[in-house]
């Protein structure tokens, strides 16, 4: 919870300096905010990871983008007049595509960090999640949370992720197992190079749906809570305070409880 408090306070401190420069009129200088440029062309263009289930997947049967974040791209677009158009990025690119230009949001769970906050700005939080852990259900070894970080035990977790991060920081005894692949976590558990991989609420769900083998395991205490939220490139407070409008105005009307309910995400949801 310490590591929240600490998360949420840089994001409240970077939106009160945000909204500073747009009173005072101390904005940085722009060619053109996103928010004239949007209207003006009516496309906004949306980061997003066709492989996060729940918040925003190809369905395998259909192709079509399906999930709340797909949901509530759409939603915005309709908001604002603009066609959407989805940008394939993911947690270890999204950064630079916001940064260089190749979309205007990035709307795909990204959970806020500090590391994060330095180089692109935060809406406010509209989901919040722990960590989880998925071990297969006959694992002579891994019955609980503290049975991960033993001697001889192999994580594996999403290149770039929350998981990442944590992994790095707090795993002092397994060994931790990079991947990149959209399924390489649960394919390094199933075939017995890895004995867990870590992940939060909505890909945990999606692996108990699909694998019969699977084994969530659910910490005593909530593991590294974060904040989710959407990321725009910095220095634009114009169209930062449209998105935290957005954001507020879909928790005031029911279309983000009502996306979380299709896509079962309810208990993540972040109604402050």
């Amino acid at each position: 919870m310490r590591r929240l408090s600490i998360v949420l306070s840089a994001l409240a401190i970077h939106t009160a300096l945000q909204s500073m420069f747009l009173l005072s009129g101390a904005v940085p200088a722009l060619a053109e905010s996103r928010l004239d440029r949007v209207q003006r062309t009516g496309l906004l263009r949306v980061c997003m990871w066709p492989d996060y289930y729940a918040i925003s997947f190809r369905n395998p049967y259909s192709g079509e983008l399906q999930g709340l974040d797909v949901d509530m791209a759409r939603a915005f677009g309709q908001d604002l007049g603009a066609r959407v158009s989805f940008v394939e990025s993911g947690f270890s690119n999204f950064i630079d595509d916001l940064l260089n230009d190749r979309c205007d949001i990035g709307m795909f769970g990204i959970g806020v960090t500090a590391a994060r906050a330095e180089k692109v700005a935060f809406s406010q939080p509209y989901l919040s999640s722990g960590i989880y852990a998925v071990s297969s259900q006959g694992h002579p070894r891994i019955l609980r949370w503290d049975d991960l970080d033993q001697d001889g035990m192999v994580v594996a977790v999403q290149k770039g992720t929350v998981m990442d991060d944590y992994a790095s920081r707090a795993l002092r005894k397994a060994s931790i197992r990079i991947v990149s692949g959209s399924q390489e976590r649960e394919e390094e558990v199933q075939s017995g190079r890895a004995d867990a991989f870590l992940t939060d609420y909505p890909y945990g769900q999606r692996i108990l749906s699909v694998h019969q083998w699977a084994h969530l395991i659910t910490p005593d205490t909530p593991v590294q809570t974060t904040p989710y939220a959407y990321a725009v490139a910095p220095g634009d407070p114009l169209w930062l305070d449209r998105v935290n409008r957005f954001v507020d105005a879909v928790k005031r009307d029911g279309r983000l409880e009502t996306a979380a309910a299709r896509f079962r995400l309810t208990p993540i949801v972040a109604r402050d």
